[in-house]
């Protein structure tokens, strides 16, 4: 039994779902618009405003088709309703970030400064305070999207473990190693 995949998904009123042979749906609202090839083997079902999913046997392969397939659809409905949002932060001394449109353009402590073109799908903004870290915020309706950005910008510095410098997302925790101890 999937607990996920038996879940009826819930469409508000400003979104429409459209499923068409094959699975290919299309979700359009007041963020955007999403379509996804859904896999052909699952049944989905859509009664007034609710959308439901469901395997056609008890293979182990639909299975875990189910829930999958589900959840997928649950974050395009939620991506063009409200919208997703990652927040990053630039911990270490001379680390900088600005943007213009959607060009994000990084200073990590290399000799040269990285510039990341983002897609048309994802917003990006940053902010700079005074005695703060610089803070990254990105949104899209698309949720996969926007975690393989989010994980790509990360991956240009990750977080080390002795002092903590790299980018890390806002709230994660980085495990701390004790560095070298004075000889007495």
């Amino acid at each position: 039994m999937s607990r996920i995949g038996n879940m009826p998904i819930t469409i508000p009123d400003k979104v429409q779902v459209d499923i068409s042979k094959g699975n290919l749906v299309s979700v359009k609202g007041p963020k955007g618009e999403l379509q996804k090839q859904i896999d052909a083997e699952m049944i989905i079902k859509m009664k007034e405003n609710t959308i439901n999913v469901e395997r056609p046997t008890e293979q182990k392969r639909h299975k875990a088709m189910h829930g999958l397939s589900r959840s997928l659809l649950f974050n395009m409905v939620e991506g063009v309703s409200n919208g997703f949002k990652i927040q990053q932060e630039i911990i270490g001394v001379g680390y900088k970030v600005s943007s213009q449109g959607q060009r994000l353009e990084l200073s990590l402590g290399f000799s040269h400064d990285i510039v990341f073109v983002l897609p048309q799908e994802v917003q990006v903004e940053t902010e700079t305070v005074k005695g703060k870290s610089p803070i990254i915020r990105l949104e899209s309706p698309d949720k996969e999207l926007l975690g393989l950005i989010a994980s790509k910008i990360r991956a240009l510095r990750k977080p080390e473990p002795y002092k903590g410098k790299g980018v890390k997302y806002s709230g994660e925790v980085i495990r701390r190693k004790a560095g070298k101890t004075a000889a007495v």
